[in-house]
């Protein structure tokens, strides 16, 4: 067949996209390609129940956490703090707003 054809080639079905039943949309999800953090149980615990779409949510969350408090990662302590949150936002009551926080204005 020569070029413009529109053949694409076989179509392989998708089948390695592995699915995790995801703590934040209470579904089957497709999951994370790899836990989070080497050698971390809550890495490993994300792995197993976050989806992909929660991640990515969770990262959003993370940058606006990280700005509003000024965390300086290289500090055990911020590390630790960003660790509670992160397991909040996921497996418990959801991590908490900055005191002040006012969300930016959606455009218009």
């Amino acid at each position: 067949m020569g070029c413009g054809s529109g053949m694409l080639g076989p179509q392989v079905p998708e089948t390695s996209t592995r699915t995790v039943f995801c703590v934040k949309f209470q579904r089957e999800m497709p999951g994370l390609e790899e836990p989070p953090f080497d050698n971390h149980p809550l890495g490993q615990r994300i792995y197993e129940n976050v989806s992909k779409e929660a991640w990515r949510m969770w990262v959003e969350q993370m940058k606006m956490i990280m700005n509003e408090y000024r965390l300086n990662l290289g500090t055990p302590e911020a590390q630790e703090f960003l660790l509670k949150q992160m397991e909040e936002y996921f497996f418990g009551e959801g991590a908490k707003l900055p005191p002040g926080f006012v969300p930016p204005q959606a455009k218009k």
